[in-house]
């Protein structure tokens, strides 16, 4: 009997362990359900990501940590950031700090300061035209006798140029000296004027009036120092009023004549100071300051002249040579301004992203004015004292585009792409590595990578650059973003490169690769889009049909 009961309480006793155990892991299992209890992140404090997006592409979202189409690591995007911060109105985002580290954020400051404007063009020496002088004759008749031979020849005021014979002379002298047998002073005074009336010197005049004896070759002086330009007569020649012998041009000072482009203009005023350097003299600089502004434009080049003065006693500077020229023109007054980098250029508008602290930024628009080349003037948009990035702010201007309050091309949302089509856009950025620098075509060539919204393959192009992009800080073999942006009145053209990975060093020349990929010929500036997509599915490694090519007319799309 007792062994039958202690059986009883040991069975009742392994059921309530079994229970027990149960109970146990059934609880274990619940925790660690989605939703039961406490979940992983919020037991260490940390918000989970709600998804994860494209830097490039807001609408680009996944659910968890990857690449994006470009190779980019993926953003996340958390509850908080959606209300996080002060309200600073729409386009405004968040971004964690490890994230805006990750990115290389750079921020500069919107400061009133002087801009230093420079403008450099070629210019080119000439005789100081205000003392040149052209040798014509008078009379009509015979050179005799030449004493200098060529141009370029240094003679000295009151030189023998030439000898003349004219019977016209021969019959001024034989006045003279009828007036002088005549002891005429009335006569006498009128023969002698109208001798210096053709040129004949006194010298001459002197002679006849003391020798009494007709000449009948008159010698002709150099009017001036100065060196022989335009020689253009020989010993024999028959010469008459209106023909140019010779000039004599003065080297102690020389003229240069700069060309400036249109856009340009407005810096240009007499009096600014001006640095002239030249290609053959390595080192050595001269210090002058602009002469005279000419009051029109060329029609053909659409470059406005401006005259420079140098001083050239130790006879350096030559007629005819080539100098490189910078016009210096600093600001008197203090504008508003921002760094260079930091204005997004776009075919509509110009942008710039704000940094408003604690990991949140915004894009605004902007009226952009004069540049020196490092920071660019702000009209109207920004207040002295706010930050605005320098680095990476394409990336944050594309995330903030999508709650943006001014007119933006992108991609519709997910939830609009079933009742309306995706508009094309105008502009888009891409991978691209720099090929080729032509700076004096404003064009560079490049690799692009392929462009989905246009439906470009990846391919190797020329594009023509817009005229603010500073080619001179670009080097071959730079990977970098390009914005591309379709002209209204037809083709492309680059709107701006952010460096992405410098160059191992300066290399120049074209990048290698298979002849049947090279595009480097094309030049999307007068590039047809419909042959772009009819290549579009064949793949990069395509070779284009080059006839479809054709530039558009203008304003056709």
């Amino acid at each position: 009997m007792s062994n039958g009961a202690n059986n009883g309480k040991g069975a009742i006793k392994s059921l309530a362990l079994l229970v027990a155990g149960i109970a146990v892991g059934a609880g274990a299992v619940y925790l660690t359900q989605p939703g039961g209890g406490e979940t992983g992140a919020s037991a260490s404090g940390e918000p989970e990501p709600l998804y994860w997006v494209a830097p490039m592409d807001p609408n680009y979202r996944r659910d968890q940590p990857g690449k994006s189409p470009m190779g980019m690591d993926l953003i996340p995007v958390y509850a908080e950031d959606q209300n996080s911060g002060p309200d600073e109105g729409a386009g405004t985002i968040s971004i964690a700090p490890e994230v805006v580290n990750n990115l290389g954020v750079r921020t500069g400051e919107v400061a009133e300061s002087s801009l230093n404007f420079e403008v450099r063009t070629v210019g080119y020496i000439q005789y100081s035209e205000d003392r040149i002088v052209h040798i014509h004759p008078r009379v009509e008749g015979w050179i005799e006798k030449l004493y200098v031979k060529a141009a370029g020849e240094p003679v000295k005021q009151g030189q023998p140029l030439y000898d003349l014979y004219s019977p016209e002379l021969v019959n001024a002298q034989e006045e003279l000296l009828f007036a002088l047998s005549r002891g005429d002073s009335r006569l006498t005074n009128a023969a002698e004027a109208r001798l210096r009336s053709l040129n004949v010197s006194d010298s001459v005049i002197g002679t006849l009036k003391r020798n009494r004896r007709t000449l009948q070759t008159v010698t002709f002086y150099a009017p001036a120092d100065g060196v022989i330009d335009d020689f253009a007569v020989r010993e024999g020649f028959y010469v008459k009023p209106g023909m140019t012998l010779m000039s004599v041009g003065a080297l102690d000072e020389v003229w240069v004549e700069a060309e400036v482009f249109e856009r340009q203009s407005n810096l240009i005023k007499q009096g600014l100071p001006v640095v002239m350097r030249l290609d053959y003299l390595p080192g050595r600089e001269w210090d002058g300051e602009v002469d005279y502004v000419y009051p029109t434009l060329d029609p053909n080049t659409r470059t406005l002249r401006v005259r420079l003065r140098f001083a050239n006693p130790d006879r350096e500077l030559k007629p005819n040579m080539f100098a490189e020229v910078r016009i210096l023109n600093q600001s008197s007054e203090p504008v508003l301004s921002v760094p260079r980098e930091a204005v997004i250029r776009s075919g509509q508008q110009n942008r710039v992203v704000l940094a408003l602290g604690e990991g949140r930024f915004k894009s605004v628009a902007v009226n952009t004015g004069r540049s020196d080349g490092s920071r660019i003037e702000i009209l109207d948009g920004l207040s002295a004292g706010e930050q605005v990035v320098t680095s990476a702010q394409f990336l944050l201007d594309s995330e903030s585009s999508k709650t943006s309050d001014f007119k933006r091309m992108h991609q519709p949302d997910e939830s609009d792409t079933a009742e309306q089509p995706a508009e094309v856009p105008t502009s888009v950025w891409a991978d691209a590595q720099i090929n080729k620098l032509m700076p004096d075509d404003l064009k560079i060539n490049v690799d692009h990578a392929a462009i989905p919204e246009w439906n470009w393959p990846e391919m190797k192009m020329d594009f023509s650059v817009s005229e603010w992009v500073d080619l001179s800080t670009l080097n071959p073999g730079d990977k970098a973003q390009i914005e591309i942006r379709k002209l209204e009145e037809g083709g492309y053209q680059v709107n701006d490169i952010y460096v992405t990975e410098p160059a191992a060093g300066a290399q120049g020349g074209e990048m290698s690769g298979s002849s049947s990929d090279d595009m480097s010929g094309m030049d999307h500036s007068s590039m047809d889009h419909s042959a772009m997509e009819s290549g579009a599915d064949q793949g990069a490694d395509q070779t284009m049909d080059h006839s479809n090519h054709n530039a558009n007319p203008a304003g056709q799309q």
